[in-house]
């Protein structure tokens, strides 16, 4: 039996094969503008083309072994392909379609994270990148984000946390400090209580042995007069240093001139300032004036 190549090559099956191609339409060229489709399906089959050009091209850009430029060049067509199909979905909504628009897939970064992609014009969808064209030098770092710098907080926003507590005024609130500072207080109150009872107690000792003509002790006086001492010794300090204060003389380290001497400075800065209100010319007519009235007298 013959071979499949040579059934192929045979003369009745190439007569065949042409007469088929004969009744097939003439291949039609996709519009180059999407406005020219005035039909909703045939606008539909020519975004179905797009789409699985772009299809292709992308499974092709996942190998990192093409190359700088060859990827470069797939990234840019597929670019290309997706502003294309944006028109043709475009033009589907004018003709009454489905908005295919409304559900397109988001970009995504190295990690799948869902990335906005900037358009400068603001007409559809911005400059993307996919498959290896993300990992190219230079392209890595638009997805990085940068770090976040630790902003400094200013003296507002410090004062802006700070309330009452800070200052202690809640602090009787927990009841903490209240059980602490109770028994402190009572024993406080009690040691003052029990000295004033002594003062008390010893100042009438002292008032009746001053009544009777007694001999008191130094100690009994010297604990009586002990707070009122003490004022009077703050007055005398508060005098000495007053009285100190006063003898302070002023030392001149520079010799000052008298009285006469003060005199004729001012008398000599009057004549410069008399002198320096008249031009030279007139001060000589003034001088020929008085040397005239002096020949005059004479």
């Amino acid at each position: 039996m013959a071979r499949n190549e040579e059934k192929a090559q045979s003369m009745l099956n190439r007569f065949i094969t042409m007469k088929e191609e004969e009744k097939r339409p003439p291949k039609q060229r996709r519009p180059y503008l999407a406005s020219e489709c005035r039909d909703l399906a045939e606008a539909d089959k020519w975004r179905q083309q797009i789409m699985r050009e772009i299809g292709r091209k992308v499974a092709e850009i996942q190998n990192e072994g093409l190359g700088e430029h060859r990827i470069r060049d797939l990234n840019d067509e597929i670019n290309k392909l997706i502003r294309e199909k944006v028109h043709w979905e475009r033009r589907i909504v004018e003709l009454g379609g489905h908005n295919y628009s409304r559900h397109s897939a988001k970009m995504t970064d190295l990690d799948g994270n869902i990335v906005d992609v900037p358009n400068p014009s603001g007409r559809g969808p911005g400059y993307r990148y996919f498959g290896a064209a993300k990992k190219l030098p230079g392209v890595r770092e638009l997805f990085e984000k940068p770090p976040e710098l630790r902003k400094r907080r200013t003296r507002y926003d410090i004062y802006k946390r700070i309330d009452a507590s800070y200052y202690g005024y809640r602090d009787d609130e927990d009841g903490i400090l209240e059980k602490l500072e109770g028994p402190a207080e009572q024993n406080m109150r009690a040691a003052a209580v029990a000295d004033w009872k002594e003062m008390e107690k010893i100042k009438q000792e002292a008032r009746r042995a001053v009544k009777s003509g007694e001999v008191v002790e130094v100690g009994v006086v010297s604990k009586i007069l002990f707070e009122e001492e003490e004022d009077v010794v703050e007055e005398e300090r508060m005098k000495e240093r007053e009285e100190k204060e006063k003898e302070r003389e002023f030392i001149a380290h520079v010799p000052l001139p008298d009285e006469e001497e003060i005199k004729k400075k001012v008398l000599e800065k009057k004549k410069l300032e008399m002198l320096s209100k008249y031009t030279s010319s007139e001060l000589l007519e003034g001088l020929n004036e008085a040397k005239s009235l002096l020949n005059i007298q004479k």
